[in-house]
């Protein structure tokens, strides 16, 4: 399945609210502070954009990804579906999602939500093949 289109200039606009983000993370431990947006299209059909970052905790195990904060904010915020998703670094640049978060954005972006990675743009069923969901659990 191809990646749906979307301008450049759109996946720069996202690219870079990630980046101001990311400014804002709480990295003192590992000091790879990370930053995400995503493009959300809420139940009403509006269309916003939600950011999230990294946020450590001394006992490391227990920090929060920036994908973590991003989905937190979606449902504080009314829920809704993400489909457009980028995460960088402190530098500004494109990172991959590790494969908790990958879990976590199918979860709420499912198959065709479209991810900016390193490689390109690709929906999250070719970044995350063959992923156990929702409907894995629905019972007759």
């Amino acid at each position: 399945m191809a990646a749906p289109t979307w301008s450049q200039e759109s996946w720069d606009g996202l690219r870079r609210q990630a980046v101001e983000i990311a400014a804002r993370a709480y990295a003192p431990y590992s000091r790879y502070p990370v930053g995400a947006a995503a493009r959300v299209e809420r139940p009403d059909g509006t269309v916003e954009v939600l950011v999230g970052c990294n946020v450590e905790n001394a006992s490391y195990g227990l920090g929060l990804c920036a994908e973590c904060g991003l989905v937190s904010r979606l449902h504080a915020t009314g829920g809704g579906r993400l489909t457009h998703f980028v995460c960088v670094n402190g530098d500004g640049e494109i990172i991959m999602p590790c494969g908790r978060c990958r879990q976590l954005l199918f979860e709420h972006g499912g198959a065709e939500l479209v991810l900016w990675t390193v490689s390109g743009t690709r929906t999250m069923d070719q970044v995350l093949p063959d992923a156990f969901g929702p409907d894995d659990l629905k019972e007759d």
